[in-house]
C-alpha cells in the first residue's frame, strides 16, 4: 500500500494574498473560485500536488518542520533574485561558490521557509 501527496498545506493569515505570491513562484493560477477574503485558496499545477492555503488566526512561531524545495528552470541565483523581487526574504544562504552546489533558504511573505536548489542544467554541468 502507498499514499499519494494530494496537497501541501500552508497555514497563513491571508490565504488569497499568499496564494498570489506562490502563483507567481510556480507560474500557475489560483483556482477560479478563489477571491480576496476567502478562508482558503489553492493552486493546482498539472501533475500536482496542489498548494493549499488555509487561513488560521495564530502567527507562525517556529521553523517549518516540512517545507517546499524548488528546482528552477533557470540558474538558481537568477531564480533567487526573481523570488526576492516578488517579496521573499533570505533565511539562510547555503550556496557553495567553489563548486556551484548548495541551496538558498527563503521565506515567503508570511515567513514559511522554502528552498531554491540548483537547476537541472547546473546539476548536469557539475557532473559532466
Amino acid at each position: 500500500m502507498t499514499s499519494t501527496v494530494e496537497n501541501v498545506a500552508f497555514d497563513c493569515h491571508d490565504p488569497y494574498q499568499l496564494a498570489q505570491f506562490w502563483s507567481e513562484v510556480v507560474g500557475h493560477p489560483l483556482a477560479d473560485d478563489d477571491f480576496p477574503g476567502d478562508p482558503e485558496a489553492s493552486i493546482s499545477p498539472p501533475g500536482g500536488p496542489t498548494l493549499f492555503f488555509n487561513g488560521v488566526p495564530e502567527p507562525k512561531t517556529v521553523k517549518n518542520r516540512v517545507h517546499v524545495c524548488l528546482r528552477p528552470d533557470v540558474p538558481r541565483d537568477v531564480e533567487v533574485e526573481r523570488l526576492l523581487k516578488l517579496g521573499a526574504t533570505i533565511v539562510a544562504d547555503r550556496r557553495r561558490e567553489e563548486d556551484g552546489t548548495g541551496w538558498v533558504v527563503l521565506a515567503d511573505p508570511e515567513d514559511n521557509e522554502f528552498c531554491v536548489l540548483t537547476s537541472t542544467a547546473e546539476r548536469a554541468n557539475r557532473f559532466s
